[in-house]
């Protein structure tokens, strides 16, 4: 698919793009898929591939905390469902998992361009017919179907599946909070009340509010009032 054919760039607040898929859990409509739930979609270079063995179970071993959050957890790599299948036997046996969420079957790329997984720096990421395998796209997707992170890491380098859940647990606790996080944020430490919020509402709100500066005002959020406590 050349550049001129690629379909409008994804940003955060678009609309997750809709599709039917064949997935190792059976046949999808992607925004049925979604249904109520958050949604967290990940995409896979190539099935049997060392780098993307790792982080499936991975994910695995996780999605337990991911289900208490209201999440669902959906994968994706250019193969067909046939060879997912034997690979997440491959899966289970390193990892010690039970992988059960689905992985779609993109050999054809459907998905891939319409999302734009497709590796554009590393040449060599292509398959026997020359034609580019994904990269390591993660898309966070809310229950309105709107986009709330996009991440891409190269095809060399695997996710921390830690950082995805510290992002769900501040877009969630964010949504129901009216907070943002700081950096390296993680449930239990203190939150930055939103810029939307005035100070003399934010006093009232919270009654140990620190002010640093009137646009950086600080809260203690106990973890229990976060998404993890689910």
């Amino acid at each position: 698919m050349s550049d001129q054919e690629r379909p409008a760039p994804l940003r955060l607040g678009s609309i997750a793009p809709n599709f039917d898929a064949e997935t190792t859990g059976g046949p999808i409509n992607f925004h049925d898929f979604i249904g109520d739930k958050w949604v967290v979609l990940f995409s896979h270079p190539e099935d049997y591939t060392p780098v993307c063995t790792t982080e499936l179970g991975a994910f695995a071993k996780l999605e337990p905390e991911f289900t208490k959050r209201g999440v669902k957890l959906i994968g994706l790599s250019a193969n067909t469902i046939e060879s997912h299948g034997g690979w997440i036997k491959d899966i289970d046996e390193i990892s010690g998992s039970k992988l059960s969420f689905p992985i779609i079957g993109d050999k054809q790329r459907k998905v891939a361009y319409a999302y734009d997984m497709i590796d554009h720096q590393d040449a060599t990421n292509v398959d026997s017919k020359g034609v580019a395998f994904t990269i390591r796209s993660v898309f966070i997707i809310d229950p309105k179907k709107t986009i709330r992170t996009i991440l891409s890491y190269p095809a060399s380098t695997g996710r921390n599946t830690a950082e995805v859940l510290r992002i769900v647990d501040s877009l969630q606790t964010g949504d129901k909070n009216k907070i943002t996080t700081p950096i390296n944020w993680v449930p239990g430490d203190d939150v930055i009340v939103h810029p939307t919020v005035s100070t003399e509402d934010a006093k009232a709100k919270y009654p140990d509010l620190k002010i640093v500066k009137p646009y950086l005002r600080f809260t203690p959020l106990p973890k229990d009032q976060t998404s993890a406590a689910n």
